[in-house]
């Protein structure tokens, strides 16, 4: 059974997943995670170095919304209320109002986050664990889809805020981006060289937000076979319980709950992207390291010799089977 041609809202989200790709040269991956997270109603942490089209990414699929979307561009003088909004005074009814700040879209492009202080984190953690915002003591609910994309630069660290576990942990996907091969460097060449000297092609159809609202339903009800959701709890279980596995020594702080919560979602998720009405092993392992490498914390042991979370994942795939 193929969802995505029996479904019509799976239809218009191939749709949407097509014309965002048509723009972009190496980033399959990136497009998926993205869409996965749109299906699920989780936020995506992308890291990579600068020119890899992570803010174009986000973009494409902005236009392809029917929503409303904005760019925060993250420096140290960030102040909260640059985030959430502010109090205003009106001399003319002598009252204050409520102005929204940029937080209040559907869909948010949080440009090189680590860059925001603290506080800013702090008010973008509430936003995207609760989907409100707290402002002059008053809390005021976000629009409904809303979706958080945040990228930071891997190369960057003075003037940077490193992310704390707990905001990580809100992000549904990292996704870490790697430089492009000659081949693919070649054809970005073409496209963008393309594109200025021809007229730009007339947009499709946006995804309208009730279509969006259906397709989530339908993710809600993609099979999830017992025997898949004990390899999920498993493999989140692994990095708990380590003595007398590769993993021993290596992970000061384990996956959370909400990491078997965010790979079940997402593998449901990309079961639907790839016209499935129930999701597969191959599902699991393609999302557990985007799922939960952010989620653990290496040891020190692991960090000296160089081992990271993804590699910690890595050795834990071949060491949990599906089976």
């Amino acid at each position: 059974m193929n969802v995505m041609d029996t479904h019509p809202d799976g239809r218009a989200i191939a749709h949407l997943a097509e014309r965002i790709r048509a723009g972009l040269i190496g980033h399959e991956i990136l497009v998926e995670r993205l869409m996965t997270a749109l299906l699920t109603g989780g936020h995506v942490l992308i890291e990579g170095a600068p020119g890899l089209a992570k803010t174009r990414a986000v973009k494409r699929l902005a236009q392809g919304l029917d929503g409303s979307f904005a760019r925060i561009q993250c420096t140290p003088d960030l102040m909260p209320s640059d985030l959430t909004g502010t109090q205003v005074f009106r001399r003319q009814s002598e009252s204050f109002d409520f102005v929204p700040g940029p937080i209040f879209h559907s869909l948010v492009l949080v440009d090189e986050i680590n860059r925001a202080p603290p506080k800013v984190q702090s008010a973008l953690l509430e936003a995207m664990a609760e989907g409100q915002v707290t402002a002059g003591g008053v809390t005021r609910p976000l629009p409904d889809p809303f979706m958080v994309v945040a990228t930071q630069n891997p190369i960057e660290h003075e003037g940077t805020f490193p992310l704390p576990e707990a905001q990580l942990d809100r992000f549904l996907l990292h996704v870490d981006l790697a430089m492009p091969g000659a081949e693919a460097e070649r054809a970005i060449l073409d496209l963008v060289e393309g594109e200025a000297r021809e007229a730009a092609l007339p947009a499709g159809r946006p995804l309208e937000l009730a279509e969006l609202r259906r397709a989530r339903a339908a993710v809600a009800g993609i099979h999830l076979a017992p025997a898949l959701r004990d390899f999920i709890v498993r493999l989140v279980i692994a990095t708990r319980e380590t003595e007398g596995s590769p993993l021993e020594g290596l992970i000061e702080h384990a996956v959370s709950p909400r990491g078997t919560l965010a790979l079940a979602a997402s593998a449901r998720s990309r079961a639907l992207l790839h016209g499935r009405d129930h999701a597969l092993p191959e599902d699991v392992e393609a999302l557990a390291p985007d799922a939960l490498a952010h989620r653990l914390v290496p040891s020190w042991r692991a960090t000296s010799e160089g081992i990271s979370a993804r590699g910690i994942v890595a050795r834990l795939l071949p060491h949990v089977r599906p089976w």
